[in-house]
């Protein structure tokens, strides 16, 4: 299958919390879009990677992805090496995506950062012919994307662009609260933490907000890239 996009997240709802949004609206542009996680989240304080399997295939449905795959990395010790990198080279030669979307390039989660990096060395290494990969007995033909953009997350890093978000911001918080697990329920008697706060989904609306106000939308979401960022021509922009 070829997609349009590829949404690569370290966690199961990284991807949701950061471009959920965008996922949304571009899907109903008629695009075809796919997750990979990189990880289960095992590590995470609430729940549990079985739990965050089934979330992960909740949110994924409610944002209308036609496809979402876990790379089964090890949470919190997975590194940017040969290894890693040739499982990320397969699921882009795979699903051939003209965009690719992946973690902040620095965060408070460790994993975010080196997601990024990972994802965006493999992106690049996906265009080598020489780099051989195989799923099953099937040989892989190179392919590299034409845009590598990373989504916000913790930190407030500004952003090169931002996408109007105003009509999917309901499909967003909706994908966001499929990990029920890992946010506010006062019937809970796990620890708490800070995404799990009454506010935090408030902050979620607060960023989407404040962007959009920048550049005159009701909500936005935020990227950074890692080249220019070419128009039409000048009446494209918002």
């Amino acid at each position: 299958m070829k997609l349009d996009i590829l949404v690569f997240g370290a966690h199961p709802d990284d991807a949701e919390l950061g471009a959920g949004g965008t996922i949304a609206k571009e899907i109903a542009l008629g695009k075809k879009v796919g997750i990979v996680d990189l990880t289960r989240g095992e590590l995470g304080t609430r729940g549990s990677a079985e739990i965050r399997d089934k979330e992960s295939a909740a949110a994924g449905k409610i944002l209308g992805v036609e496809v979402r795959e876990n790379l089964r990395f090890r949470d919190g010790f997975f590194v940017n090496d040969e290894k890693h990198q040739l499982e990320i080279i397969k699921m882009i030669r795979k699903y051939r995506p003209h965009t690719v979307l992946c973690n902040a390039v620095d965060d408070r989660h460790i994993d975010h950062g080196k997601g990024s990096k990972l994802v965006s060395d493999a992106c690049f290494l996906s265009g080598l012919r020489r780099i051989e990969t195989r799923i099953g007995q099937e040989s892989q033909q190179e392919w590299r994307p034409k845009l590598v953009y990373h989504y916000i997350q913790w930190k407030n890093i500004t952003p090169d662009f931002v996408v109007d978000i105003s009509e999917y911001l309901e499909a967003k918080t909706d994908s966001i609260l499929a990990y029920g697990s890992q946010f506010h329920d006062p019937s809970s008697n796990e620890p708490e933490t800070p995404i799990s706060s009454k506010t935090f989904i408030e902050s979620v609306h607060y960023r989407a907000k404040d962007l959009g106000r920048l550049v005159g939308v009701d909500y936005a979401e935020g990227f950074t890239v890692e080249r220019m960022v070419a128009v039409d021509s000048l009446d494209s922009l918002i």
